[in-house]
């Protein structure tokens, strides 16, 4: 059996030789940031928007990672070399490192940083044209005065309560409301809605991480001549839109059926969400960082 390389600290390793310390922040207390990255057809995806963000996320919260950005491009890279992959996904991941059972990360003296290449599907390609069946629920979205949304932190707990309370609901997915009642994201994805032609999404200062593959609709919108308009959206909102659909780089572009219980549009994929999926298809095909 072939095992997955993992770069580990300096290292490639087989995925059973991959490990870290019982000690490690990231571990403990969900300090540390990530990035999740596709690559297609030999070439990664939008690969410095994610570095970007990975580096003003560790800046965010003072970690200093111990890469260059030219030395964890390369990394990267590499990684997928590795594994002989022409298509699939990154798993990107930073955290404080080893330190004792303290919150201090003074007592970290050295971040982790490990890379893993794979395949991934998130959805069945079936959601693609049907839609998938989703919920609001009751967990909030931590305030953004609390943990800022626009930081890829390792602490997803709040959007596995909400996940839980999708399962438990019979939904592929579940959004997340904010202290106000606005809509702020999914517990993995970024939303948008089509109403009477035009296109909205909640603020990220509604609690919405600042999601790559959703600056990439802004920029499709435009190519296509539309416009996205940011707006304080409610479940009102979702109930009577014409199209709803989700954005992710695992889920990638993805139309939502039925929200609680209401059926929305034609029940399946719109006009509009599938004119995104194209163009963003021909996006993933046509454009990134060459591997090999």
């Amino acid at each position: 059996m072939q095992h997955l390389k993992i770069y580990l600290d300096g290292e490639f390793v087989n995925e059973p030789d991959a490990k870290v310390s019982v000690f490690d922040h990231g571990l403990l207390y969900g300090d540390g940031v990530f990035e999740g990255i596709r690559f297609y057809n030999g070439r990664v995806f939008l690969f410095d928007e994610h570095l970007d963000r990975l580096y003003d996320s560790a800046k965010a919260i003072l970690l200093t990672i111990p890469l260059s950005r030219e030395d964890m491009h390369e990394v990267v890279l590499e990684t997928v070399r590795q594994n002989k992959l022409r298509d699939g996904y990154i798993r990107l991941v930073v955290t404080r490192g080893k330190g004792d059972l303290g919150l201090d990360p003074k007592k970290c003296a050295k971040p982790t940083v490990f890379v893993i290449a794979t395949t991934i599907e998130l959805y069945p390609a079936k959601y693609y044209t049907e839609g998938l069946r989703v919920n609001t629920v009751p967990t909030q979205r931590v305030s953004a005065a609390a943990v800022s949304p626009a930081i890829k932190s390792l602490n997803y707990l709040n959007n596995i309560l909400a996940k839980i309370e999708g399962n438990l609901y019979g939904a592929q997915e579940s959004i997340l409301l904010n202290q106000q009642g606005f809509v702020a994201e999914c517990t993995a994805d970024n939303i948008f809605v089509v109403k009477q032609g035009k296109i909205f999404t909640p603020h990220v200062s509604d609690g919405a991480l600042g999601g790559i593959t959703r600056r990439l609709m802004f920029t499709l919108a435009r190519e296509m001549g539309r416009e996205i308009l940011e707006a304080n959206l409610t479940r009102y909102d979702l109930f009577v839109a014409d199209e709803l659909f989700l954005t992710g780089t695992g889920a990638e572009v993805v139309p939502i059926n039925e929200v609680d219980g209401r059926k929305i549009g034609p029940g399946k994929a719109g006009p509009v969400t599938l004119e995104f999926i194209k163009h963003f298809r021909e996006k993933t095909q046509n454009t990134g960082v060459p591997i090999y």
